[in-house]
């Protein structure tokens, strides 16, 4: 049975102060005492704050879904293929992608773009972002075909979210043109990114307030544009209401 999610009234300094501890004591015997701790200051925020997120998004995005059972991140890392094999992430977030694609929070990251919400203590910290993470080759091809077909939307949802997020992410990005770009393609510029994110900070102060949940629907909105350009041209249209 899952357990409704609470009313959001913001997060506590515990918050913060379990995820220092975690960090300097990455270890399953430190978090399974004080795993308790973990749901009642992280955890079972994060839900309630992402059903309040999600009656945002049912005006702004209805066909983003912010989902309290799938959209939160789990705390396990997965360390079948790292060096690193601290059993847990000291952070905590979560990703609101398309309606249509499912699946908890990571599964699906490439399906599509989506909203990412990130707690964490200094230097990492708080931030949003929006986008499209690295996709695979298959969805990279789709993004820079879409790119050839449509740029000029491409380039007014950037114009959108440019004085509030900056510029996209340079993360990765090519120092050649793709393989069958010229330097004369009108998106050449464009054509050189592997992601396609933005992000902003969001301060600490701001995780307290029961307000949240308007905040992040204010500093998501101007992002909303990019992210429906990438679904659409992945097949994940904008909808007009749930």
């Amino acid at each position: 049975m899952v357990t409704p999610a609470p009313d959001f009234a913001g997060f506590r300094p515990a918050a913060l102060r379990f995820l220092r501890g975690l960090a300097r004591n990455n270890r399953r015997d430190w978090f399974e005492p004080r795993r308790a701790i973990y749901d009642e200051e992280l955890r079972l925020p994060m839900r309630a704050l992402l059903s309040e997120v999600d009656v945002r998004l049912a005006t702004i995005a209805p066909e983003l879904v912010a989902d309290p059972r799938r959209s939160l991140f789990r705390i396990h890392r997965d360390v079948r293929f790292s060096r690193d094999k601290s059993p847990y992430k000291t952070n905590v977030g979560f990703w609101i992608n398309h309606r249509s694609l499912g699946g908890p929070a990571g599964t699906v990251v490439h399906g599509g773009a989506g909203l990412y919400f990130h707690i964490a203590p200094p230097p990492d910290g708080c931030f949003v972002a929006a986008g499209i993470w690295m996709p695979p080759p298959p969805v990279l091809a789709r993004i820079r075909e879409g790119l050839t077909d449509d740029l000029p939307g491409f380039v007014r949802a950037l114009r959108t979210l440019r004085p509030h997020f900056g510029a996209l992410s340079g993360e990765a990005k090519l120092t050649r043109l793709p393989r069958g770009f010229g330097p004369s393609h009108p998106a050449a510029q464009w054509l050189l990114y592997r992601s396609f994110t933005v992000s902003r900070p969001v301060p600490p102060a701001l995780l307290g307030r029961a307000d949240l949940p308007d905040r992040l629907a204010r500093l998501y909105r101007p992002a909303i544009p990019l992210v429906r350009w990438i679904n659409t041209v992945l097949g994940c249209p904008p909808a007009a209401r749930r």
